[in-house]
């Protein structure tokens, strides 16, 4: 699991600083160069789609590194 969680730190996505719940849509907004808004609102728009959007929004909020490099799913997995 740990070149898994290292594999996702060097990816150099981070969640965003402009965070209203999980900071990916700020992530995504920064990565992309895109207005954050614009990424939120297409963001509520996949989870219209059943079950793919809120489930792809989980998996990135699991897997995706704070900025300071810290990753949700590795915090709840024993060593």
């Amino acid at each position: 699991m740990r070149s898994l969680f290292d594999s996702l730190r060097r990816l150099r996505f981070r969640r965003g600083p402009q965070r209203l719940v999980g900071g990916i849509s700020g992530g995504l907004a920064d990565a992309f160069g895109v207005n954050v808004w614009l990424v939120r609102v297409l963001v509520l728009a996949s989870f219209l789609l059943p079950v793919l959007g809120l489930g792809a929004y989980l998996i990135a909020w699991a897997l995706l590194p704070w900025q300071d490099g810290s990753i949700p799913l590795e915090r709840v997995l024993p060593d």
